[in-house]
């Protein structure tokens, strides 16, 4: 509903040009497969936190082609990134900041799912992805307004346990453990095929796997040992490797 109220507030307002949705990658019906997730498969949801991801998708949809569809209405596209790491991310119930919040407090964190495999990338990269998709949708590309997935290489599909232990690698001070009770119903295995956003729109992450991951280490020691926000410092970084690695989108972006 929240997405609905939005969509209708769009579409009172004047001179809007582009609309970028963001849901998640839990928004597809999950049937635990060891291939990546693409733009054309079902949406769905066992729990309920998927089911909305989905709910939200199929608002966007009817939106686009019920009120969004003439020469002069906005466009409006979805994105769908994997789970994001970082720095500045407080959120409850969420593996990084938990664990953050668990070193400083001196204590091991509880793990629940520790074999859960999920596709991991830093927060710039979906970020990247999704100002490109926006460009592209202020450009008048009609044909971008559809839905996207900004995901990681394969490489960054990894376990729990497996980012935790990288994380543990550039911050001896992590420690955790796997909790004994029962939980809720988890997915096991998701991963995100991007190859659509790769073709069309000339995007691919930056940063690997443990690049990401010691990017994250770094801001949040960094907040703990001295309270510096040093995001300026790592976006100038992302931007420099980005133009290093020839990414389009990073040509023109400012310094």
């Amino acid at each position: 509903m929240g997405t609905a109220n939005l969509l209708d507030a769009c579409r009172q307002a004047e001179e809007l040009a582009a609309i970028v949705v963001v849901t998640t990658d839990k928004c597809y019906e999950n049937r635990e497969w060891v291939w990546g997730y693409r733009e054309i498969d079902p949406l769905g949801g066992h729990d309920p936190y998927s089911a909305s991801k989905a709910g939200s998708e199929l608002v966007a949809a009817s939106y686009r082609r019920s009120f969004f569809h003439t020469p002069q209405s906005p466009l409006l596209a979805t994105a769908r990134a994997g789970n994001v790491i970082g720095g500045g991310d407080w959120s409850e119930d969420r593996l990084l900041p938990d664990l953050v919040r668990a070193v400083a407090a001196g204590k091991s964190l509880e793990i629940r799912s520790p074999a859960s495999t999920r596709p991991w990338q830093h927060v710039l990269e979906c970020l990247s992805g999704y100002l490109v998709l926006g460009q592209r949708l202020l450009e008048g590309d009609r044909s971008c307004a559809e839905a996207w997935n900004f995901g990681p290489d394969r490489e960054g599909n990894r376990q729990v346990e497996q980012v935790l232990a990288a994380l543990q690698t550039d911050w001896p001070a992590v420690r955790w453990h796997c909790g004994s009770q029962p939980q809720l119903h988890e997915a096991q295995l998701l991963h995100l095929d991007s190859g659509k956003a790769r073709d069309r729109l000339g995007w691919r992450p930056v940063l690997s796997f443990d690049e990401g991951v010691a990017a994250t280490a770094e801001w949040y020691r960094a907040w703990l040992d001295c309270g510096e926000v040093s995001s300026p410092a790592q976006l100038r970084r992302y931007i420099a490797l980005a133009r290093e690695r020839r990414l389009a989108w990073a040509e023109g972006a400012a310094a």
